[in-house]
């Protein structure tokens, strides 16, 4: 697979602060691809950057293999669609999604095929000739969706654009986008920092903090296997537990345990062990915890009901430790104040750096 995008060393200084730094990142031609991070991380101006809407301090920015660090958004073979749908209120939707081609001068008999082709893409081909003010959110955002795909972009670019839908209606949207683009066969990039929609939709994603990318893998590489305390903690749920390294297959917990992980640092170094709470197993003190499970003993403060999932908090010598087990017949329910043992498979825990 070519690369749509390549950016090498971009940093862009607004003043005498870095909102990205150091930047290397290639993305794959047809490849849904998220930046994800929390508000301030550098994501979107990122994608400004490939928009053209800002310019690199420095660095290089390919698209296609075509230098275009410096070229204003109209050279450039990408379309934007944003969180405000902007749609003209007083056009249609055909009206809508056609506009920018008029702008273009573009013969009307290729407008209007154009048009029908983007609106089919979007499924809203029967909803043409209503106007904006007719739509619901979703079908607003497909129109803003064809009004951008009709220009016919190698890349899409998508800064947040679900973020003004409620959360039945966002959800909707996110198999709607990833099967869209899969039709489409085009690279998307998106911006979000929610961590549900980057593992839904996404083939990979790039993690972003204070500027700075810190991971890049597929989602399960980014849940499964995160390779520093901030990704861990940013996406899903997670204990992070002090520890020290005893050697490359054991680690000594903050309050004395000693628990099975592959590590790659040295003996005596600082490390965070990372456990998700849905892989951890919580047993009675009368019940036998298998011998090869990693266990630590503590004490239920909490416990929350979810319907399809409990939650307890279990207080023990390494801090609070969540788990999170299945509501289902057969799974015993533990109650608050009781002593219980924490247990998970040695293969499901991460050590990453403090």
């Amino acid at each position: 697979m070519s690369d749509a995008v390549t950016l090498q060393g971009v940093s862009k200084v607004f003043g005498d602060v870095y909102a990205v730094r150091d930047l290397d990142l290639a993305i794959g031609d047809g490849e849904f691809f998220s930046l994800l991070g929390p508000s301030g991380c550098g994501k979107t101006t990122t994608l400004r950057m490939i928009a053209g809407f800002e310019f690199p301090t420095q660095g290089s920015l390919r698209l296609h293999g075509v230098e275009m660090a410096l070229q204003p958004p109209n050279q450039r073979p990408v379309n934007t669609v944003f969180q405000s749908y902007a749609l003209f209120p007083h056009m249609t939707v055909e009206e809508n999604v056609g506009f920018g081609l008029r702008m273009k001068k573009v013969a009307g008999a290729e407008i209007v095929e154009r048009v029908r082709r983007a609106l089919d893409m979007v499924q809203l081909t029967h909803r043409a000739t209503a106007s904006s003010k007719q739509l619901s959110g979703g079908q607003q955002q497909r129109v803003a969706l064809a009004r951008a795909l009709v220009n016919e972009p190698e890349v899409l670019l998508l800064d947040e654009p679900l973020g003004a839908l409620d959360l039945k209606l966002r959800q909707a949207m996110q198999t709607e986008l990833k099967d869209l683009q899969e039709r489409v066969g085009i690279t998307f990039i998106y911006v979000t920092h929610d961590q549900e929609e980057a593992l839904t939709m996404s083939d990979r994603i790039g993690v972003m903090n204070e500027g700075r990318l810190l991971q890049v893998g597929t989602p399960q590489d980014i849940y499964e296997q995160p390779t520093s305390r901030f990704v861990a903690g940013f996406i899903g749920e997670i204990n992070l537990l002090p520890a020290t390294i005893v050697d490359h297959e054991s680690v000594r917990l903050a309050g004395g345990r000693l628990v099975a992980a592959t590590t790659g640092a040295a003996a005596g170094s600082e490390v965070t062990v990372a456990v998700r709470p849905e892989r951890l197993s919580l047993f009675g003190l009368g019940e036998t915890v298998p011998a090869r499970l990693n266990a630590v003993r503590g004490r239920i403060v909490r416990r929350v009901y979810f319907g399809d999932v409990f939650y307890y908090d279990v207080d023990t010598p390494d801090g609070v430790i969540e788990v999170k087990e299945e509501n289902r017949p057969g799974v015993a329910l533990h109650e608050i104040g009781e002593e219980a043992v924490v247990a998970w498979d040695p293969a499901a825990t991460t050590v990453v750096e403090s």
